[in-house]
């Protein structure tokens, strides 16, 4: 079995498992996704959900935030942590889409990762969840399930990224990737993977090697 046929059938049996794959952040246009996601960053989105709601009925659109400060906005989002670099990170963002993008966000990767605080991460998952475009969000969920399954042997997120391009159907990966945080939030655990559990067992290098596999990694564990 090749790799592009193990994603496919990965692919296939997370969608049977979750059929219902969506960003668990809650937002209602591409500013608010672009913000909750930059919150999200060492916080989980649980609690960003918590915050939200708050942040943008005190900031309701671009126009709002502009004229804002880095310290009430540090305000709203204080129990998300890294408050005060996330803060401004935001306001310089705000400022950056209404004087260079004229108030629109971005659709590609490429112009998203110019806006102060925002990686790849991130820009995958508007353009994927936003712009409907092919999009790969390597998150720790991921990176974590990707080498368990042996579709790359990288921790790296760009060359997971890349990675993973390489073998799942355009399509189907921006999905793939939120059906990935659901299984290992449900299943897949960094530490003690229920693989007895797993619907991809059959064909998962982790699952298949009885342990051998560093299960936070998915390489080799050292000494096997």
């Amino acid at each position: 079995m090749d790799l592009k046929e193990k994603a496919l059938l990965a692919v296939e049996a997370l969608k049977k498992e979750y059929p219902g794959a969506v960003c668990s952040l809650t937002y209602q246009d591409p500013l608010q996704l672009l913000i909750a996601t930059r919150l999200a960053a060492q916080c989980t989105d649980a609690r960003v959900n918590q915050v939200t709601p708050a942040l943008f009925a005190r900031f309701p659109d671009l126009e709002s935030f502009c004229q804002g400060s880095e310290e009430e906005i540090a305000e709203y989002i204080r129990s998300c942590g890294l408050y005060k670099t996330k803060a401004r990170d935001i306001l310089a963002m705000c400022r950056m889409l209404q004087e260079t993008y004229g108030g629109v966000v971005p659709d590609t990767v490429e112009e998203l990762t110019q806006l102060p605080g925002i990686g790849r991460k991130t820009a995958n998952l508007v353009v994927g969840d936003i712009y409907h475009k092919p999009a790969v969000v390597t998150d720790t969920h991921c990176i974590r399930i990707s080498g368990r399954l042996g579709l790359t042997d990288s921790t790296n997120p760009l060359k997971v990224e890349k990675d993973l391009r390489a073998v799942l159907p355009p399509e189907e990966s921006n999905d793939f990737c939120h059906r990935l945080v659901l299984h290992g939030r449900a299943v897949c655990d960094s530490r003690k993977p229920r693989c007895e559990n797993c619907v991809m067992a059959d064909f998962c290098r982790y699952a298949l090697s009885g342990g051998e596999i560093d299960p936070k990694k998915g390489k080799p564990a050292k000494g096997k």
